[in-house]
């Protein structure tokens, strides 16, 4: 088969090693291993399982990111899957179709994680030629040798661990590092532009103005068929909400841009023992809107440039939701879509590539 030019990413996920170094972040040195030993239940309401909330993994985050560097061809999670704090995050990372490779504990402290992830990385990279990059996400300075191996067999190895739990022989492995921390800042750096949009702009380009500028290009169109576009947004919006409020945006976003921010969907809800996992709906499409300006803050960090173009956004955003399209939200084209995302994003159509940026802020 010939080589796909689009760069093919493996990440491999030690899930209890990211969670329990994020909760001991916030809460303190081996205080993880204190508040959820096996010998303790950890009930809803506890103390314990509010730290477990605060100490949160945004899933979504890790694997955005990763999606910058090309298309996820292999996503796959390391833990014991029984426990109540990873039965937690089950839905939504089968919602972003992450493989759980169940791993029973071998001790008190040890699943086995890093040696069945080195084994299949491995072997991954010796079947399937063209995984042009790996992701390592974990601190454990037992990767070292796994990354050194995958920097020998030409491979760009890329580290995402949270900050005072990571080995720094790992992140000199790499070929280049991220923190998890900074990759929450791309979702703050998102929210603070979803704020930005919310105050009234001069002129036309707003989202939530489209719908009679459309009614002014289309002039003569029959009701019926003005009405379709929004009928599917109905629909999909309902499809989407499934379980939730019916006032939460999903596809409604694509009008216009939310006056107050949609609560972040990568909120996981800690599962006591004995009660049941609500795996949530499956298939749920993102805010077009929201995954917009992920796209766009993403690749600006990456390549350090305001302007992209409007093609590889919209690559960006089918890597991290390949179900988004923007003709199921009643849009021609992709530019068109743009243009009625006019009061957060401003399109350049001068030169003749289609160019993106985030709107600058005024003051």
């Amino acid at each position: 088969m010939p080589a796909s030019a689009e760069p093919r990413v493996a990440l491999y996920f030690d899930f209890d090693n990211i969670v329990i170094s994020r909760y001991d972040q916030l809460h303190g040195d081996m205080q993880y291993r204190k508040d959820t030993s096996r010998t303790k239940s950890v009930s809803p309401g506890t103390k314990a399982a509010e730290r477990l909330k605060e100490a949160t993994v945004d899933v979504d985050a890790v694997l955005d990111f990763a999606a910058t560097f090309g298309t996820i061809a292999i996503a796959r999670a390391y833990a014991d899957w029984s426990t109540p704090v990873n039965a937690s995050y089950r839905g939504q990372l089968i919602d972003r179709a992450v493989d759980l490779v169940q791993l029973f504990p071998l001790s008190a402290t040890k699943n086995g994680a890093d040696i069945r992830l080195a084994v299949d990385a491995v072997e991954d990279m010796f079947r399937i030629d063209d995984l042009s990059h790996i992701v390592i996400v974990a601190g454990d300075s037992d990767y070292v040798a796994l990354a050194q191996k995958a920097k020998r067999l030409g491979r760009y190895v890329v580290g995402i661990g949270v900050a005072g739990g990571t080995s720094r022989a790992l992140t000199a492995a790499c070929d280049e590092y991220a923190d998890y921390d900074a990759l929450l800042a791309t979702d703050a750096a998102v929210a603070d532009d979803e704020a930005g949009a919310s105050s009234p702009q001069s002129g036309s380009g707003r989202g939530g103005r489209q719908a009679p500028a459309k009614k002014a290009d289309s002039a003569g169109t029959p009701p019926e068929e003005e009405a379709a576009p929004s009928r599917r947004r109905r629909a999909s919006t309902k499809k989407a909400s499934a379980g939730a409020s019916a006032d939460t945006p999903a596809d409604a976003d694509a009008d216009a841009p939310a006056d107050e921010p949609p609560a972040p969907t990568t909120a996981v809800r800690f599962v006591a023992p004995g009660q049941a996992v609500d795996e949530g709906p499956s298939g749920t499409t993102r805010n077009p809107g929201r995954l917009l300006l992920k796209a766009l803050e993403l690749l600006r960090s990456k390549s350090d440039e305001e302007w992209q173009p409007s093609g590889a956004v919209k690559n960006q955003m089918l890597r991290m939701d390949p179900s988004f399209q923007e003709r199921k939200l009643g849009f021609a084209s992709f530019t068109d879509f743009l243009k009625s995302r006019g009061g957060v994003v401003e399109l350049d159509e001068t030169s003749g590539q289609n160019r993106v940026r985030i709107r600058p802020k005024k003051g």
